[in-house]
């Protein structure tokens, strides 16, 4: 009987307990928090659902650049300055070759030939001779590429046709010599395509094409 008695009561006490859990939790439920309610944007879905819709701020992710990558962006940036100083040379040496031609095309004595293209290499010495001979080795090879895009023709075609097969024969040795090539060709499209780009920009910069 006694035990009975102390059961009895101990389920009182829990069910008493368990009433004013109940009510504390009311009571905490309706005092309104600072994040009870969030205002967000509204999204509609193709269906017509209506959800809740919220921005993140953007996150800047920084990481070191791997070897390969490293190398990449080292040799365009080497690329991107050799162009930027010997692009105006390719183009002086674009319009010399124009100019030349229009000259020679109705002359056809070999010796005012030569002496037209004499006349004109000694201009080409006096306004660039020492600037071109400051130009690394790299930037030799690049002007060459360049003068090639300019003109259709590459440098030992060039100087066969105005100075001769021998000449152009011994300029191609030294060429080689220094690890060139005269008869070296311009691809914008596969090997020379990073080169091409930057010729656009640098073309944008100079004010010989419009910006896109």
């Amino acid at each position: 009987m006694y035990r009975l008695i102390l059961a009895k009561r101990s389920i009182h006490i829990i069910i008493i307990a368990l009433m004013l859990l109940m009510a504390a939790a009311n009571r905490i439920s309706a005092q309104a928090g600072i994040y009870d309610t969030v205002r967000v944007s509204a999204f509609v879905t193709p269906e017509g659902d209506t959800i809740g819709q919220s921005y993140l701020p953007p996150i800047l992710v920084n990481a070191r650049l791997s070897k390969k990558w490293r190398n990449y962006w080292e040799n365009w940036t080497r690329l991107r300055n050799a162009v930027y100083v010997t692009y105006p040379y390719a183009k002086a040496a674009g319009r010399v070759m124009r100019e030349i031609n229009a000259q020679l095309v109705h002359v056809t004595d070999k010796k005012q030939r030569r002496a037209i293209i004499k006349r004109r290499e000694k201009d080409l010495k006096r306004d660039f001779a020492d600037k071109l001979t400051q130009l690394s080795v790299y930037q030799g090879k690049v002007l060459m590429k360049l003068i090639n895009r300019e003109t259709g023709n590459n440098c030992y075609e060039i100087i066969d046709e105005y100075k001769g097969f021998v000449t152009a024969a011994f300029w191609q040795t030294i060429a080689v010599v220094f690890g060139s090539n005269l008869k070296q060709s311009y691809e914008p499209q596969h090997k020379d395509l990073d080169m091409e780009k930057i010729v656009r920009d640098v073309e944008v910069m100079y004010g010989y094409r419009s910006a896109p």
